[in-house]
């Protein structure tokens, strides 16, 4: 069995790392090449960069910003937002990344991750998803969560593996920030239809967050971002405490 993946996510906005609430009330985190460094030497086994408002302000990602990070770090580095074309994808991979996220331009366009996992290969490809429960389902938002796509989630789940994505980033809207645990539910849903790694996010709250959507192998690795940037843990204590629970994790 493959150890379990710890990865902080860094939600960019105007150059900063920012966390909000359910997508809102953003607040300042600090520099993202500064945070990438610190994670990269607390022994994170990769890292995430999204930036959050490209996409809904028809802007490019920040190259040069991923370029910084990329020099900084020495662990896997997955990149998202702003990522339309295939071109787009190639600058981003040159840039540094080591995989590109896509989302909203997915969704708009579903052949992008098609040809993006032929020309580069399914393991370059991310394909993160942002779920929210609509009356009796889960439905896929786009543009940083503003945008309600109707897509049933687990319809598009299975799609986005057909078409060669290499795994999954589901983010639950109604957990993000919360710090009340992962949606379990969700996240079982979605695992249940899947053959490639699933990445859960939301609501990472307490160790025993991490632990209970691992041990329920819900999810192939976890994202949390409130955590760590406010100290509540570092990434050692978090892998040292799920060694003790039984769960394997590398600790480097």
């Amino acid at each position: 069995m493959l150890a379990k993946r710890i990865i902080p996510c860094l939600d960019v906005k105007d150059g900063r790392v920012v966390k909000g609430v359910n997508f809102v009330n953003l607040r300042d985190q600090g520099d993202p090449v500064e945070l990438a460094k610190f994670y990269d030497k607390e022994g994170a086994d990769e890292l995430v960069f999204l930036d959050i408002t490209a996409s809904a302000d028809k802007r490019d990602i920040v190259i040069d910003l991923v370029q910084k990070t990329a020099k900084s770090v020495f662990i896997p580095f997955t990149v998202g937002g702003g990522i339309r074309t295939i071109e787009d994808m190639k600058a981003i991979l040159e840039a540094g990344a080591d995989k590109v996220a896509i989302n909203s331009a997915a969704v708009k366009n579903p052949d992008l991750i098609t040809k993006g996992a032929k020309k580069f290969g399914s393991q370059f490809i991310t394909a993160a998803i942002d779920g929210k429960r609509v009356n009796n389902s889960w439905k896929v938002f786009i543009h940083g969560g503003r945008k309600n796509t109707g897509l049933d989630l687990i319809e598009w789940v299975k799609e986005v593996e057909k078409r060669g994505a290499g795994e999954i980033l589901l983010t639950s809207m109604d957990r993000d920030g919360t710090r009340e645990g992962y949606d379990l539910e969700m996240l079982k849903a979605v695992s249940n239809e899947l053959n490639i790694p699933l990445i859960a996010s939301g609501g990472a709250g307490k160790a025993e967050d991490l632990k209970e959507v691992l041990e329920k192998n819900s999810a192939d690795a976890v994202l949390a971002a409130s955590i760590f940037h406010e100290k509540d843990y570092t990434i050692r204590e978090i892998k040292e405490y799920l060694q003790t629970e039984g769960i394997r994790v590398s600790i480097h």
